[in-house]
């Protein structure tokens, strides 16, 4: 089988799928619609606040608006003698990313929430839908389905919900609900949400939504899939990894003596082999590597490495590991160059924190400053 025959199968499922969904959700739209006019169940006072008084319960329906950012260009930040270029080029992606659930599968408007920045569902990051409840529900009730979901694909899905006082929090023992809200992240650093993920985060929430009471307000794929492309591409374009090395100047070093002597340089060797250097509160700043296999004895050059979205501008990431790397070049005989073997100096150093700091506002303007929690979760 060719390639193109493998790549028509794959689309050809998941058009299928997305048609299959779509039916069924009508037929359980269909199906809902007569349970209710037809319903005959009486409320549960415990869980039903504000008929005490005879008073009827204001219901809080979940609004959900576009976050919108402009989204700069940035290119990759690297050190070179000859010529360094700051390249990014400031422009607004189109589509913007934002929520895209501000309208329905059904084609009504859903208002949304003004969520806090602290809670797992972000709505500029994740397709929010709302799973409306027929009556309120606890939060022990709840979870037990609710973490029968928590990936599709690579992308984290989270929870939340609303409680008696209008304020959204994680789902909790002990909580009562009235409006439940699921968070898919629409993209990472290996790719945007696709057709097949979102088909299974419908057919999956459908599921619950039957276990719960519940009805899940669907925003259409298309819209989802586009979105998440755009927040892909933003994170494409600003996938910065700075890095800066040492070259020993004259006999390569022993790698069980320089093992030693980054640990009391600060650094912590981590299992899969690397050094990590912290910034003190259960970040990182830089990691180095020895460019050496694992079986190797001796190697001539180290390379710091800054992994620029992650680290916030407070942190000053950059400034640490060239004063780092300035330090280990002074103790071990060696100095600092790029990538093509050519010393760094001070000027070019000075030239590229310029660099460095045009990236971090470019950020700052998308609302996805470095070293978020936002930031964490699209460059993981």
């Amino acid at each position: 089988m060719t390639d193109l025959q493998t790549s028509l199968f794959i689309i050809g499922g998941a058009f299928l799928v997305g048609v299959i969904s779509y039916n069924k959700w009508q037929e359980y739209k269909a199906k809902k619609s007569v349970e209710r006019a037809f319903s005959g169940s009486h409320d549960d006072v415990l869980m039903t606040p504000g008929k005490d008084n005879g008073e009827p319960q204001v219901r809080h329906e979940p609004k959900l608006f576009d976050a919108e950012g402009d989204a700069d260009q940035a290119a990759m930040v690297e050190p070179s003698h000859d010529d360094i270029e700051q390249t990014a080029e400031q422009h607004a992606l189109e589509p913007q990313f934002g929520n895209p659930a501000s309208t329905a599968a059904a084609g009504h408007e859903v208002p949304a929430p003004a969520l806090r920045k602290d809670l797992p569902v972000d709505d500029l990051i994740d397709c929010a839908i709302p799973l409306v409840l027929e009556t309120p529900i606890r939060g022990d009730k709840a979870l037990p389905a609710l973490q029968t979901l928590r990936h599709v694909g690579n992308k984290p899905i989270h929870f939340i919900g609303e409680d008696a006082n209008g304020d959204w929090e994680p789902v909790a023992h002990g909580g009562v609900y009235s409006t439940l809200l699921a968070g898919v992240q629409l993209a990472n650093r290996s790719n945007p949400l696709n057709e097949i993920e979102y088909s299974e985060l419908v057919m999956r929430l459908r599921q619950i939504a039957d276990d719960l009471g519940a009805e899940p307000d669907l925003p259409d794929m298309p819209e989802v899939i586009n979105t998440a492309r755009s927040l892909h591409q933003f994170v494409i374009e600003h996938d910065a990894q700075l890095g800066v090395n040492i070259q020993s100047n004259g006999a390569p070093w022993a790698i069980s003596t320089l093992l030693a002597a980054l640990a009391r340089q600060g650094f912590d060797a981590r299992p899969e082999g690397r050094m990590v250097m912290s910034d003190g509160d259960g970040g990182l700043l830089f990691s180095l590597s020895t460019n050496a296999s694992a079986v190797a004895e001796t190697t001539s050059r180290l390379t710091l490495l800054l992994d620029v979205p992650r680290v916030a501008p407070s942190r000053d990431g950059y400034g640490a590991m060239v004063a780092c790397g300035r330090s280990l070049a002074a103790r071990l005989g060696g100095v600092l160059v790029d990538d093509s073997n050519q010393p760094l100096a001070d000027v070019q150093l000075a030239e590229i924190a310029g660099q460095v700091d045009a990236f971090y506002r470019e950020m700052d303007a998308a609302e996805i400053p470095a070293g978020s929690v936002r930031a964490l979760r699209l460059f993981s």
